[in-house]
């Protein structure tokens, strides 16, 4: 996920010429002064905390677009919909976007089974489903020309991170608590993976169902297991519910959960308990009162337009439509689907100044990052404490 250098970049027209009306009445989701871009968040369910803090990064960046320029003539509006995390609702959700509001792209929607459920009904309408905040393999894997992927997928963040995790820790007993969906799967997978490499195998693996909220029995399995490092193929509360129960019954395991587990919301809610857990992650938590000036500058900028601190979600959301902005804006004037594409094969987005890696695009690649690196909640805060692993 990247942004320009330039603090709020200005997109503005670089093209002169304009397709002609009939050109705007064949592609959907782009009139002469208007691109549509939809997004399915969950903003009722259990990952409320991440869905509104998604949609508030991506209106900064749409409003910032519009009030400074524009995308070869045209302003951007943002569609939203709330899935509540529920495949079914998100199926509900794609289809309003897609056949009612008529958007050209889909932008950031979060969630794996979701997304999964979604991107039937929007490939059949030619739409693009961009950077969905999942990192999952199956967001451009198997290939199709209209999935982009920007994240280190769950499964290869934590098949290279356990390897040295275990060295480290001196780890004997590895087990995983996972939610029982395409998320939590890949972290399980990648987990065994990571100890098929260190010539080891799982003492025990344990799952929830999405939407849980009492993990005693799952806690206690992995206690009486012995287990000394866990693997959490966990979210918000699934995170924050299994780390205190382990606390309160005096299981002290090393925690290691993905990039879905990197949020300010852990230690926020989950309070003194949550110090000493790692995840995995790309993008820094834009705290407001330290790091960079820049990122100072923009943490206090949404928090004025939105009453609350940013998070890494909120930096998702933000960064997604930047780099929208930038593909957009290199497709030309006529922008269309297959521009967009043409636009994205090749394309290069820099480093940021929240920490992001490098990503790159190609007609056959459609996964910009593959390179994540670990944090630890140090004293209520997230720190980074690795470099980052490549493949």
């Amino acid at each position: 996920m990247k942004i320009k250098k330039t603090l709020f970049p200005i997109a503005a027209a670089t093209g002169l010429a304009m397709a002609s009306g009939a050109a705007f009445a064949q592609q959907q989701g782009v009139s002469k002064d208007e691109i549509r871009i939809g997004t399915i968040q969950d903003l009722s369910g259990p990952l409320a905390g991440f869905g509104k803090q998604a949609r508030n990064g991506m209106q900064l960046a749409v409003d910032e677009l519009n009030e400074q320029g524009s995308v070869q003539g045209r302003k951007l509006k943002l569609y939203v919909e709330d899935s509540g995390y529920d495949p079914k609702k998100a199926v509900l959700a794609a289809q309003k976007l897609v056949n009612q509001d008529k958007i050209f792209i889909m932008a950031g929607h979060i969630g794996t089974a979701q997304n999964m459920a979604a991107m039937p009904v929007q490939f059949e309408k030619n739409v693009i489903n961009f950077f969905p905040i999942t990192a999952a393999r199956e967001m451009y894997d198997p290939f199709h020309k209209l999935k982009y992927s920007f994240a280190a997928t769950y499964y290869d963040q934590i098949r290279l991170a356990l390897p040295k995790m275990i060295k480290d820790k001196g780890a004997k007993k590895v087990c995983t608590i996972y939610q029982d969906d395409e998320f939590g799967l890949e972290v399980q997978r990648g987990a065994e993976a990571g100890l098929k490499a260190a010539g080891m195998e799982l003492t025990e693996k344990t799952s929830y169902k999405r939407g849980a909220t009492d993990f005693s029995s799952q806690v206690a399995k992995m206690k009486a297991a012995g287990c000394d490092l866990v693997v959490l193929g966990t979210i918000i509360r699934e995170t924050i519910g299994t780390v205190g129960e382990a606390r309160k019954t005096g299981f002290n395991p090393t925690f290691l959960g993905s990039s879905a587990a990197y949020t300010d919301l852990i230690h926020k809610l989950g309070g003194k308990p949550m110090d000493g857990i790692y995840a995995t992650m790309t993008v820094q938590n834009p705290y407001t009162d330290e790091q960079a000036q820049n990122i100072r500058f923009w943490a206090n900028k949404y928090k004025t337009k939105f009453n609350e601190d940013p998070t890494v979600f909120s930096v998702y959301g933000y960064s997604i439509i930047q780099d929208f902005i930038q593909a957009a804006n290199k497709a030309g004037p006529n922008l269309t689907t297959d521009s967009f594409v043409k636009a994205m094969d090749g394309i290069t987005f820099e480093p940021d100044m929240f920490g992001s890696p490098k990503m790159t695009f190609s007609a056959t690649k459609r996964l910009g990052n593959d390179q994540s690196r670990l944090s630890q909640i140090v004293d209520g805060k997230w720190k980074v404490v690795s470099d980052y692993v490549a493949p």
